[in-house]
């Protein structure tokens, strides 16, 4: 079933590394579930907002289309981690034009997924600090997220994961450069 969700689990890598891979997908939906219930379906997860937070943009940016373009792309981020464990992840598949069927560099994996794991192992804990702090990203006094009681509960839920995305795409990261990075074996 697992070949049929990403392709097929490159050769050498341990299950841990793919289970690793397919947490971090997991550790962003809870969040996206939240914010397109909260903001699109306007679920009780928050309280209206009675005012405009300063720093929050003019409602273009905060209408329900960058809701779901936030989320859809926050997954798919995530998603791309399942490259470091998948064969799409060392020759980039047939059907791209151009690049099909050619090595993918090994830097060109690890640069991008490490700066992503070190912002991210940096940003989440942090964000999450500030908002528990009452916080906006700056430091500024109020966080733009009301929240009272079972809806503090639900949004620790939904946002703690976050901060196991940057450490579990690190891990995986990591391993990919490691295992890339081997001389290969020539069976006898």
């Amino acid at each position: 079933m697992s070949a049929k969700l990403h392709g097929r689990t490159a050769e050498g890598v341990p299950r841990w590394a793919v289970w690793a891979a397919y947490a971090t997908t997991l550790t962003t939906l809870p969040s996206c579930v939240w914010r397109i219930a909260a903001m699109n379906f306007h679920a009780p997860l928050l309280e209206p907002a009675t005012t405009m937070v300063r720093g929050h943009g003019p409602v273009v940016f905060t209408g329900w289309w960058y809701v779901l373009v936030l989320s859809v792309v926050s997954e798919a981020l995530a998603y791309l981690t399942i490259g470091l464990v998948s064969e799409w992840g060392e020759v980039v598949p047939r059907w791209v034009p151009g690049l099909g069927g050619r090595r993918v560099p090994v830097l060109a994996a690890v640069v991008p997924a490490g700066l992503g794991a070190t912002v991210l192992t940096l940003l989440f804990p942090y964000a999450l600090i500030m908002s528990a702090l009452g916080r906006m990203l700056d430091g500024t006094p109020g966080s733009g997220v009301i929240l009272h009681g079972g809806q503090t509960v639900a949004f620790a839920v939904a946002y703690v994961p976050l901060a196991a995305w940057g450490p579990l795409l690190g891990i995986v990261t990591v391993h990919y450069y490691r295992r890339r990075r081997a001389p290969r074996r020539v069976a006898a």
